[in-house]
């Protein structure tokens, strides 16, 4: 696990690009230590991740899932963590047609510790979901704002970090979004026929 002082500087960097600030890529390690450092940031975004997950079993045990409390944990790490990582996969098969395999590392390194970011700024909604079960209303609504709040910063980050004008970033921004989606509902599809 990097230094707490590497961590905090590379939020702070993928924080900057996210404000549209393209100094903030200058904070990040782009080294080949400093890519695969970043998939650190799933440890450092677990505890937040962690809450999630507990809740979410939770309220499945509680409408009567046919798969235990464990079992369910289990299911939505792997899916979490099949979201995260997997999208790079496609993304690395489909860089060099794309024309940005010079800037894949930019966006590996960036996007992992703004998901770190995000998982954090997402834990008030699910703080009010556990804290006031009957504010089931305002929590929604704060969920849907902070979804389309990193939406927008995801789209920030991508377009500093692919560094080749706003259509490719688009681009390449729709394509990992659609690519987790699909391993999202790839992951739910595994879990409903395997009755895992």
């Amino acid at each position: 696990m990097p230094p707490a002082a590497e961590i905090q500087q590379q939020l702070a960097g993928v924080w900057h690009m996210m404000m549209g600030r393209k100094d903030g890529l200058k904070m990040l390690d782009l080294s080949a230590d400093g890519f695969w450092n970043s998939f650190f940031a799933i440890a450092v975004a677990l505890p937040a991740l962690a809450i999630g997950w507990v809740m979410a079993a939770n309220d499945m045990v509680l409408e009567g899932a046919f798969a235990s409390r464990p079992v369910l944990l289990v299911q939505f790490i792997l899916t979490d963590l099949g979201a995260w990582v997997l999208p790079y996969g496609l993304l690395a098969l489909a860089m060099r047609p794309a024309g940005i395999a010079d800037r894949f590392v930019h966006y590996v390194v960036a996007s992992n510790w703004a998901q770190a970011l995000f998982s954090w700024l997402m834990l008030p909604a699910l703080l009010i979901r556990l804290l006031l079960p009957d504010a089931e209303e305002l929590a929604n609504g704060i969920t849907f704002f902070l979804f389309l709040l990193t939406l927008v910063l995801a789209w920030r980050l991508t377009n500093i970090a692919i560094g080749k004008g706003a259509a490719v970033a688009t681009a390449v921004f729709v394509s990992m979004f659609i690519a987790s989606i699909g391993v999202l509902v790839a992951f739910e599809a595994i879990w409903s026929s395997s009755r895992f």
